[in-house]
């Protein structure tokens, strides 16, 4: 009888590690209740583009309707052109948000450890990561004319400052408590960095780098559209041409795509941030 009793109390307590079962019904249901506020917001947004052009408030050349915008943006993704143009945009755009990872998380990482650096230079990277990106265009095209390298020169130091102060706000809000435990342990040097302080500061190192990404996506549109490399026909470049060429409707779509990456990559970012609260404990799942 005890044995019986003790095969049922670890029955029990099994169970209790194991996640409820959820039916296809209700992962339906969450799928749903996440993304209908996205398509009333979608459906909002045209319904007043649509108010807007019928009052004939600018001309249909100027301002196309919705139908004419997605029949257009519909032909456009059907060609190899505007595929390529995109895979460009999205290899300039991760190439220089990930060296600014590299550069911003080398500099967290220095300000946070060495006082006297925080001293002399943290209030620099605020103060550039309050900087409109525009800004460095001018110099940029000085230093290397008009290149990639210029662009990527301005995508980097639009998006590092935000990397490294999440990293910095990350350090500075591990609990005394783990820093004293590392010790005890023996963390030193690269390892209490590895396998204590960087996990720590995880959360606000993750939002320092979506912050980074808005940034870095932000300055090389404007690049694309300010600094034209001979032969690189970028989503930016086709949006200039198109507006020098007065179709509104292909400058619209262009706009859509450009928005459209955007809550792609965001929503990377979220479920990155979700799988972390997640494994934290900070979710109610």
């Amino acid at each position: 009888m005890p044995t019986e009793v003790a095969a049922d109390t670890i029955s029990g307590l099994d169970a209790l590690e194991l996640a409820p079962n959820r039916d296809k019904g209700a992962l339906g249901k969450r799928i749903w209740s996440g993304a209908w506020p996205k398509l009333l917001a979608v459906a909002i947004v045209i319904t007043i583009w649509q108010i807007v052009v019928l009052s004939e408030w600018k001309p249909e050349y100027v301002l196309p309707g919705p139908r004419t915008v997605f029949a257009d943006l519909g032909d456009l993704i059907t060609t190899e052109d505007f595929w390529s143009g995109v895979w460009l945009t999205l290899t300039r755009a991760f190439t220089g948000f990930l060296l600014a990872v590299a550069i911003g998380t080398v500099i967290g990482a220095a300000v946070s450890r060495f006082a006297p650096l925080r001293a002399a230079i943290g209030s620099l990277i605020t103060g550039l990561q309050t900087m409109p990106s525009i800004m460095w265009f001018p110099l940029a095209i000085l230093l290397f004319q008009i290149s990639e390298s210029a662009i990527m020169f301005v995508v980097i130091i639009g998006a590092a400052p935000s990397v490294a102060n999440g990293l910095i706000s990350g350090i500075d809000y591990v609990p005394r408590t783990w820093l004293r435990v590392g010790q005890v342990l023996g963390m030193r040097g690269l390892a209490k960095y590895r396998h204590l302080i960087l996990p720590a500061s995880l959360p606000s190192f993750i939002s320092g780098l979506k912050q980074g990404w808005a940034f870095s996506w932000r300055s090389l549109m404007a690049g694309e559209l300010l600094v034209i490399v001979p032969g690189a026909l970028s989503v930016g470049v086709r949006m200039q041409q198109a507006r020098d060429l007065h179709e509104a409707s292909l400058v619209i779509c262009y706009i859509i795509v450009v928005l459209i990456i955007g809550i792609l990559i965001d929503l990377l970012f979220n479920a990155a941030d979700n799988a972390l609260r997640k494994r934290w404990g900070l979710t109610g799942n």
